[in-house]
């Protein structure tokens, strides 16, 4: 069966994020038989959760396995739980629609230099896709403790039944990503090649 993973990046980020070309780089060098898909999220959340759902939709005879970061966790904990996925969180967002009353207005993507709006009704759409009750054994959730942007404790509480990484220090960009990523295909269970 083909595998394939879907990396979901977070607020304002791109494709071109590091973590997700750190991701692309080792699955291809290592899982050669495993596609990355990494698409440039649409900035309005209704429009986002829409464009992935098509993406897995398009091919629901392949192995699904997703990725997501700060608020991309947050996609990826309600795909997860709408198509019973695997999914590894790295520096989750669980109340974004909380964060992100405080940049209510206009932004721009430094990556894609999109410029956009973030409205209220944005927030209201975010609340819709919170899951209370997650499947505790589909998610690895990775968190730094020196996380400047989000609250590490707030995954730590909603994930705490699942697999938890909890690195001291760190950032909201998760430092020394890299040297999760053997774990991160452990959890996934995927096998090299000829192995």
């Amino acid at each position: 069966m083909k595998k394939k993973i879907l990396v979901i990046h977070g607020f304002n980020s791109s494709p071109q994020s590091l973590k997700a070309q750190i991701t692309k780089q080792y699955i291809r060098q290592y899982f050669p038989n495993v596609e990355v898909i990494c698409p440039q999220l649409l900035s309005n959340p209704n429009a986002a959760i829409k464009q992935l759902s098509n993406i897995i939709e398009e091919d629901l005879q392949c192995q699904w396995y997703l990725t997501g970061s700060s608020l991309g966790g947050y996609f990826a904990t309600y795909l997860s739980d709408k198509y019973n996925f695997k999914a590894v969180l790295i520096n989750p967002a669980v109340k974004p629609y909380e964060l992100l009353e405080d940049i209510l207005g206009e932004q721009t993507n430094p990556y894609t230099n999109e410029v956009y709006r973030v409205t209220v009704e944005h927030m209201q759409h975010l609340k819709k896709f919170e899951i209370d009750k997650i499947n505790a054994k589909n998610f690895l959730v990775m968190v730094q403790t020196g996380d400047e942007v989000l609250d590490y404790q707030q995954a730590v509480d909603k994930y705490q039944q699942s697999q938890l990484c909890v690195q001291q220090d760190g950032d909201h960009s998760f430092i020394n990503f890299s040297k999760m990523l053997p774990d991160i295909v452990n959890f996934f269970q995927l096998n090299k090649p000829n192995s």
